[in-house]
């Protein structure tokens, strides 16, 4: 009996030892992957250490980071590099910080141009982390959330290597492999100010041994070249994300006309799959809306996994304001009410789809665990 137990304990510490990372790494994520998009953002200000302990609590496999630069070279997780936005008439259009009510920071307000858009406020380049670190997370979205705005004010704004640590810590709480992730945000813009994320990225995964194929990692891009650079420097898995219209940035600024649409053809897949590991796609390229419901599935999953490209989609949001009308609750006119997000996550999942990304981690929990 006393061996038996020996080998038990000894098997448990095999199996805890590679799905961090060792030699003979399982296969990982499971499948299908709840992906936490930018933390449980439906129940907590996106972006913050408190949004991804909370997904983590829920259920998550993996917590995104989207990822912009200090002026003194720090990885930190925004959405956007600009943490508040002002309308012509001086109001804010969006706040992820309270930095437009720090009067220290009044004379940082600038307009840029980022991605072809000229937009007025305050930006993360434009802070030494030290003095980012100053300021508060705020709701971006406070009219369709409104019960986050009671966090206002408490969670500062994380680092890469912050959210790594958190990772990695509740790997070791939760029994189970956390992963991460990262988004990089803008990388033309950041490429043109002589402040590429890459490099930097790369350094914070190495420093953590985590720049490899076998690590508990997703780097994702909207953008293409910098990924191809990514496959020649790093076996770590990439994410090509697709959206449903437009083309990548990289290509406007080169002049090539290409556009996500192609890119989610059979062809365009396979080029996906000479640099990308994952196709991160919106969620209408894989079953598209029709007369307020989900129509018929696209090929998009069919021939992505001809190609050994995984599937992920983006994203699954549990409030009205996001659903098809037939997944809506009543009152369906009241954005903030949360409808029947499991279904519609759960017809993903049907349809084939490898992992997806959810603003709750718990009612993406729920729809995979109900399924099973």
């Amino acid at each position: 009996m006393q061996v038996r137990k020996v080998l038990l304990a000894m098997a448990a510490t095999v199996v805890m030892t590679t799905a961090c990372g060792g030699s003979d790494t399982p296969a990982w994520p499971p499948t299908p992957t709840v992906i936490a998009h930018r933390g449980a953002s439906a129940l907590r200000p996106e972006h913050t250490l408190a949004a991804y302990q909370k997904a983590i609590d829920d259920g998550a496999n993996v917590i995104e980071p989207d990822l912009v630069i200090t002026k003194d070279g720090v990885l930190v997780a925004r959405h956007e590099n600009a943490i508040a936005i002002l309308n012509a008439d001086g109001s804010v259009r969006e706040a992820t910080t309270d930095v437009m009510d720090r009067p220290e920071f009044a004379a940082r307000k600038t307009t840029k141009t980022i991605d072809g858009t000229a937009i007025t406020g305050w930006f993360v380049e434009d802070f030494t982390l030290a003095e980012l670190k100053t300021l508060r997370a705020r709701e971006r979205i406070p009219a369709i959330r409104p019960a986050n705005v009671a966090y206002n004010g408490q969670f500062e704004v994380p680092t890469l290597q912050e959210v790594i640590d958190l990772a990695k810590a509740q790997s070791s709480v939760k029994g189970r492999v956390i992963g991460i992730a990262p988004e990089t945000k803008h990388p033309s813009f950041f490429q043109s100010i002589g402040m590429p994320l890459e490099p930097a990225l790369l350094a914070v995964l190495t420093k953590n041994g985590w720049n490899s194929k076998d690590a508990p990692v997703f780097v994702q891009s909207f953008e293409v070249a910098n990924l191809k650079a990514l496959r020649k420097q790093s076996t770590v898995r990439l994410v090509q994300l697709l959206s449903n219209g437009g083309r990548p940035y990289d290509f406007t600024a080169s002049g090539n006309p290409q556009t996500y649409a192609n890119m989610a053809t059979a062809a365009g897949l396979k080029e996906i799959a000479t640099y990308a590991d994952v196709v991160g796609a919106h969620k209408d390229l894989v079953i598209p809306v029709k007369d307020g419901a989900l129509g018929t599935p696209t090929t998009l999953v069919k021939d992505a996994h001809a190609l050994n490209l995984a599937v992920h989609i983006w994203t699954l949001r549990p409030e009205n304001a996001f659903l098809p009308a037939a997944y809506k609750k009543a009152p369906t006119t009241d954005n903030t009410v949360r409808g029947d997000s499991v279904s519609e996550i759960q017809a993903f999942l049907k349809a084939g789809v490898d992992g997806f990304f959810t603003d709750d981690s718990a009612v993406g929990r729920l729809a995979v665990d109900s399924l099973k």
